[in-house]
């Protein structure tokens, strides 16, 4: 390591370890200047965030670690770089804009810097310094972010899933699934798990897939279809599918799909009293017990 840049390091350490409270406070402050924050972030919040990143930047650079490896290889940076991001992630703040908050903190440290010297070549090396290690917390603050965003977007599309495929229990024994827009095999697998968690809850003889509000019905549809019947009758209950409308059912006669081994009806009414004729036609536990 150069003089000049072993310097510089020790000048940023001794500023950050005697002005942290300034440099907090002053990136807080700039922070809040920023339009792109939108008051997402509370004042309070930015102060211990603020409080958080500078003392760990203090703590990586006394373990003396270079000066590139600093945020990648300290924990303690890491930890507090990561918290900064998600909590923007949640809140909706831009990708864009968190990584500039992160860079902010140069001109906070920067400006502590100018009030220990003047002199043009040692604010510069500490500049150069400053910009090596903050640059590397922002592209990490902004790798993290789109991390978080992925994740809640994941999470927020499962729950919609969830919720998109109500199972509504209609009669004795008798489970009703209304689907509405595509189904894909995501879906699927969501109406599949919650069939079949409803069928064993309410111990139900017959459950009934309403594909009204499907627009279209094609091969993988089908399959689709195909799949939560028959992971339906290994549960040991029937499975109807109402809503074959005439447009369906005559792309499904072009397509040549074979679906004669699933008992289908026209409409939610009709699947409805099939459903109560089967679930009437098979004897009670008591009523059996009753006539052994």
């Amino acid at each position: 390591m150069e003089p000049a840049e072993v310097a510089a390091r020790e000048r940023v350490t001794s500023v950050l370890r005697e002005e942290a409270d300034d440099i907090s406070d002053r990136w807080v402050q700039l922070q809040l200047a920023q339009p792109s924050l939108n008051g997402e972030v509370s004042e309070a919040e930015l102060g211990e965030e603020a409080d958080a990143l500078v003392g760990a930047l203090l703590s990586g650079l006394d373990r003396g670690l270079p000066v590139e490896r600093v945020v990648s290889s300290h924990e303690e940076i890491h930890r507090a770089v990561s918290e900064f991001s998600l909590r923007r992630a949640r809140r909706g703040v831009s990708p864009t804009a968190t990584s500039l908050a992160v860079l902010s903190l140069k001109e906070a440290l920067l400006k502590a810097v100018q009030r220990r010297s003047r002199d043009g070549e040692d604010l510069f090396h500490s500049a150069v310094l400053i910009n090596r290690l903050l640059d590397g917390a922002g592209a990490l603050s902004f790798e993290i972010f789109v991390e978080g965003r992925e994740e809640i977007i994941r999470r927020q599309s499962q729950q919609l899933l969830e919720v998109s495929t109500p199972v509504v229990r209609l009669w004795r024994q008798v489970l009703a699934v209304p689907l509405i827009g595509t189904l894909d095999t995501a879906r699927t697998q969501v109406v599949m798990e919650n069939v079949l968690q409803a069928i064993q809850e309410h111990e139900a003889l017959v459950a009934i897939i309403d594909i009204t509000g499907v627009p279209t019905v094609d091969t993988a549809v089908a399959q689709h279809l195909m799949h939560t019947v028959n992971a339906v009758r290994l549960m040991g209950a029937d499975c109807i599918i109402s809503g074959i409308r005439p447009p369906i059912a005559q792309t499904i006669a072009q397509l040549g799909i074979d679906l004669s081994t699933i008992m289908t009806r026209a409409t939610l009414a009709d699947a409805l009293g099939e459903a109560v004729k089967l679930t009437d036609a098979v004897p009670s536990t008591s009523a059996s017990l009753a006539q052994r």
